[in-house]
């Protein structure tokens, strides 16, 4: 299933999308795509959904606002530097174990929300990637292939980045990803099925129609099942938190000169399977 919730700020409603032009409504059977849906599995509204379309129970996209496909979760987790080329165009050593930092869960908006650029900010950055959402609570995992059956889907995420906070004052990277609008994530979660190989999807971004990002997850130094274990045996991961993975080169901070968001520019990225999104840079509230 492909999970996404409609409708404006704070009143969003959660469907199953069933192509670009339908979907389902699911909201009588499901309260929210939250905590308490992702620990309960995906079962029974894969059946409730079937139905509803042989039935002919659908209803047409008709410019909602997409919000982000998952509520407010109790946690963003982020993996650093997990692209040997990422590393190299930032000028810092390949990590020998993944690099976690935390990013507040209030930067979560939805795919094609705008991106504020913060008050003071010099150096926007952007960052595509594919984000894990934990689908049980987990904790000391066994091994990697464990982590499996502890993810309940994947999401497109764009890890906005302020680098003058994030490395020349104080080197805080949670500092330098915490604003304002810097997580947009969707336009929907993929449940795993819906991914035939997660460590074989292509990515890509583009900023006023250049691109700038080309890669493979195939690339990632740890795939999604090594970094959901490593986290496991440090912190509880909960139902429905976000993890997300690294990004590959081509970011702002890897060129010669360095390339900035400003306002007015508009991004758009993608992954295979997990659709696509659009943001326009405005300035600070």
């Amino acid at each position: 299933m492909q999970l996404m919730r409609i409708g404006p700020v704070g009143a969003e409603k959660p469907v199953v999308r069933v192509d670009d032009t339908w979907y389902v409504d699911v909201s009588d059977l499901v309260r929210d795509f939250d905590a308490a849906y992702f620990a309960g599995g995906h079962d029974r509204l894969r059946e409730a959904v079937a139905q509803r379309v042989r039935a002919g129970d659908v209803a047409r996209f008709d410019g909602e606002r997409i919000g982000a496909p998952i509520a407010r979760p109790h946690q963003i987790l982020a993996i650093g530097l997990n692209y040997r080329d990422h590393a190299a165009e930032t000028g810092q050593a390949v990590p020998e174990e993944p690099i976690l930092f935390t990013k507040s869960p209030n930067t979560l908006i939805g795919p094609n929300d705008p991106v504020r650029r913060p008050r003071g900010s010099q150096k926007l950055d952007y960052e595509v990637e594919l984000g894990i959402v934990i689908g049980s609570r987990t904790s000391y995992l066994d091994s990697p292939e464990q982590a499996r059956d502890a993810i309940g889907g994947w999401v497109l995420v764009n890890d906005v980045s302020e680098r003058e906070f994030q490395f020349d004052r104080g080197g805080q990277w949670a500092k330098g990803k915490s604003a304002e609008t810097f997580n947009p994530a969707g336009p929907w979660v993929a449940t795993p099925d819906e991914i035939a190989d997660v460590n074989d999807l292509a990515l890509w971004l583009d900023v006023n129609g250049e691109r700038r990002q080309t890669g493979s997850t195939a690339t990632m130094i740890f795939d999604p099942y090594v970094i959901v274990h490593h986290l496991s045996q440090f912190m509880v991961l909960e139902p429905g938190d976000l993890i997300d993975t690294g990004t590959p080169p081509g970011v702002g901070m890897g060129f010669r000169p360095q390339r900035w968001l400003n306002p007015g520019d508009v991004v758009e990225l993608g992954i295979d399977g997990l659709g696509r999104q659009r943001q326009e840079i405005l300035d600070a509230r």
